[in-house]
């Protein structure tokens, strides 16, 4: 499940925000799954974690689709790692999605805070 960390409980987030938030990731360098859930983590200042019964079904979605591929290698510290890149066919997927969150943030935040259009 991937909720936010803290005292308020477990929340689910938009669908396909997981998704969006691995290409993201991978946008700047291809990454094992492990690697891609620390660094979804830290950037968003521990607010958010990625359990791997949740990540590890999504890079499958993902890899199906054809928006990331995989290679085996190793890690730094030497164990066997998949190391996942985005393909152009999901960065194409990834400009798509964010353009769509924008938009319904957008509509959120409107209904939210009506007063502060």
């Amino acid at each position: 499940m991937l909720h936010p960390m803290g005292n308020e409980g477990r929340r689910d987030l938009i669908p396909g925000t997981l998704e969006l938030m691995i290409l993201t990731t991978l946008r700047r360098s291809p990454l094992h799954g492990y690697a891609i859930g620390q660094w979804i983590r830290e950037h968003s200042a521990d607010l958010l974690q990625i359990e791997e019964g949740t990540l590890y079904p999504a890079l499958q979605r993902l890899l199906r689709e054809g928006w990331v591929t995989a290679e085996w290698g190793l890690s730094a510290t030497n164990r066997r790692v998949r190391n996942y890149k985005i393909t152009p066919s999901g960065r194409r997927q990834l400009e798509r999605d964010v353009s769509s969150l924008e938009r319904m943030i957008k509509g959120i935040f409107n209904v939210l805070r009506p007063n502060e259009l």
